[in-house]
């Protein structure tokens, strides 16, 4: 296998994990509150992390990577999470996909910006393409207009797409695994701070759906998935691999509607069929 193949397919072996992460918060979140998930799904992944690179005994980074490290620990471990679950207090999680739409697109360029990529013009084309589809899917789904949630999810992919351009930057020389666990230490104590000061009084009333959710958020989410996902990127291409993220609303939706119940409608695997169409050329021209 190629490496472009290879960074191809841990691509899709990241985004499956992250599909799952919508189902999950959504349990999660019936009995924890935003700010506490975040925090806390960060210090957990942080404590394996320490784990890992404890067990591995790898050196420490450089000093000349230590800003980069933050960019990804402040795009990727803090700001996405923390700024979705404030924007889900004014937007619905439907709305929410018009901008998830939007961040292969901010992956890309970001991946041009910081990566030193340059796709061909028809990658582009078939981007905004896709993008457009899943975000137009989402305005069909309805939702509730909030000009302060929108900035909040407008603020939130710009920090995702420059933490995954870094985060795959990085990785093509310290290794996918090493990147996000040195990203998920360097947060450690913020996240820290924020899981104790918004601690539950009590977990009494805690169901074992939201334990559930908790845990895979914070093992798959935050640090399983971002293996893989960082070193498809490194492997395959920012801008390319990042279009996969095009197929990971309809992941999510397909994995709420198998565990949660929810319907699926024609028009969904409809417009999925297209939108694998869109990654399938963006792949093509992709370099």
């Amino acid at each position: 296998m190629d490496k472009t193949t290879s960074g191809w397919l841990n691509g899709f072996i990241g985004v499956l994990i992250f599909s799952g992460s919508l189902p999950a918060t959504r349990a999660a979140v019936a009995d924890f509150h935003p700010l506490f998930l975040t925090g806390a799904r960060a210090v957990i992944a942080g404590l394996l992390a320490l784990l890992l690179l404890g067990s591995f005994r790898e050196k420490r980074p450089a000093a000349g990577d230590l800003i980069a490290l933050t960019v990804v620990a402040l795009g990727v471990v803090v700001g996405f999470p923390l700024l979705t679950a404030l924007a889900l207090e004014h937007v619905t999680a439907a709305h929410t996909i018009v901008f998830v739409g939007l961040l292969p697109l901010a992956t890309a360029i970001f991946g041009v910006l910081r990566g030193a990529e340059r796709p061909k013009p028809a990658f582009w084309l078939f981007s905004c393409i896709g993008s457009g589809m899943v975000a137009s899917f989402a305005l069909t789904q309805g939702f509730t207009a909030s000009p302060l949630g929108d900035m909040l999810m407008l603020a939130a992919i710009l920090a995702c797409g420059l933490g995954y351009a870094e985060g795959a930057r990085l990785s093509r020389r310290l290794g996918g695994w090493q990147v996000i666990c040195w990203a998920l230490v360097l947060s450690l104590p913020v996240m820290l701070v924020l899981a104790l000061a918004t601690l539950p009084a009590t977990f009494s009333g805690t169901g074992h759906s939201a334990w559930f959710g908790l845990a895979y958020v914070s093992v798959f989410s935050m640090l399983i998935g971002f293996i893989f996902w960082y070193r498809g990127l490194a492997q395959g291409g920012i801008a390319g691999v990042g279009q996969l993220q095009l197929l990971q609303p309809f992941f999510g939706l397909a994995l709420a509607a198998t565990l949660l119940g929810e319907a699926v409608s024609p028009s969904m695997i409809a417009v999925t069929l297209a939108v694998i169409l869109c990654v399938a050329g963006a792949k093509r021209f992709a370099r």
